[in-house]
């Protein structure tokens, strides 16, 4: 009986011969694809570059690995229909992302989105937290992102716990971490 050897033969021109399509292929798709694409050209007041720094500083505000950026977006989302109802938070979103951008130009010759670092990034902040723009931009975000019932199995939260008779008949005394006596 004839075995056959069933893994897969790699040799050099088989590899040439594949990943050379890929990445030229991978070169295109990623320079039409910036960070304030998609969802942020829908932003109808706030410019969409502003749209995409708002999300960086939201997520480098509230830093959640295991929160996916769809959450930050929805939370930031809200300000481009104030900014279109006034105008001056529509000016001191601009303000506020031109003086990030500006920030990150003096300290790493990129705007604020280009800054690789999350540490970087969160010095620039620093740099501003004094502002109206920031303190606005956090205040607001503690309610739009923490208030979103898709985000709260990722904290362990269950809700409002009114409607099934409050948190006594919810396991409000569910201590299975302490040693039994």
């Amino acid at each position: 009986m004839r075995e056959i050897d069933r893994r897969t033969q790699f040799s050099r021109r088989n590899f040439l011969r594949t990943t050379g399509a890929a990445v030229p292929a991978a070169i295109v798709v990623g320079a039409s694809i910036s960070a304030d694409a998609a969802w942020a050209q829908n932003a109808k007041a706030i410019a969409p570059h502003a749209m995409a720094t708002l999300v960086k500083a939201a997520r480098d505000i509230f830093p959640h690995d295991h929160i996916g950026d769809v959450f930050y977006v929805a939370a930031v989302t809200p300000w481009d229909a104030k900014a279109g109802k006034d105008e001056a938070v529509k000016a001191m979103v601009a303000e506020g992302v031109a003086r990030l951008d500006q920030d990150a130009q003096d300290a790493h010759k990129n705007n604020y989105l280009d800054v690789k670092w999350e540490a970087d990034r969160v010095a620039l902040l620093r740099g501003i937290e004094h502002t109206k723009f920031f303190s606005t931009l956090r205040s607001d975000l503690v309610v739009s992102l923490y208030n979103q019932p898709e985000i709260w199995p990722k904290f362990g939260y269950e809700g409002s716990s009114a409607e099934h008779g409050g948190y006594l008949a919810r396991g409000f005394d569910d201590i299975n971490w302490l040693p039994t006596a």
